[in-house]
């Protein structure tokens, strides 16, 4: 730089205020279609249209990336099985809102229904997982228990997660009829 030119300007710095969330909605839509085992901070942070840096800077792990995919996708499947339930405020309103529920795959799509598995499984070798899992548990438990006691909640609470792995995962699942009736006895409606 000679004595006649003016200093450079620094370089503005680019603000990218929902860079995490960016992320974290890129490494679920990943383990959807790769698994964890095909989920990567390379393929996290190109579909996130993030440096690869980035998923380390928020991130300190693979593992940790993951946690954070897993509770959004909770979070988020949890507030919709509350608000399809909401509703019901007798056990027969519990019976067909659960209906509905499962028949309607409980709100999620294929490829939430796809992290949710991995996050089973993972969860069976990560006891650091069942954290999430048991805060989803609770949060299903808490919007029955507004209809039936904590036992039958919970029992209920198995049935449907029971009956949408068999809607699917079954080439012939269950009718309307069958759901309902199941429902029905657990509730004791």
């Amino acid at each position: 730089m000679s004595p006649a030119e003016p200093p450079a300007a620094p370089r503005a710095r680019r603000t990218d205020p929902h860079r995490r969330e960016r992320i974290v909605a890129a490494a679920l839509e990943v383990l959807a279609e790769e698994g964890v085992a095909g989920t990567t901070h390379r393929r996290v942070a190109a579909r996130a249209d993030v440096p690869l840096g980035s998923t380390t800077y928020h991130f300190s792990s693979l593992a940790d990336l993951r946690a954070a995919a897993y509770t959004a996708l909770r979070e988020r499947v949890s507030a919709g099985y509350g608000a399809a339930l909401a509703g019901a405020t007798t056990p027969a309103a519990l019976v067909e809102a659960v209906t509905d529920l499962v028949m309607g795959d409980a709100g999620a799509t294929a490829a939430d229904w796809s992290v949710t598995y991995e996050l089973y499984l993972e969860a069976l070798k990560d006891p650091a997982l069942r954290e999430v899992t048991q805060g989803w548990m609770q949060a299903s438990h808490a919007v029955l228990e507004r209809v039936v006691d904590p036992a039958t909640a919970r029992g209920l609470d198995a049935l449907v997660e029971g009956l949408v792995m068999h809607r699917m995962l079954s080439t012939d699942p269950m009718g309307r009829d069958v759901v309902r009736e199941a429902v029905r006895r657990a509730v004791g409606a």
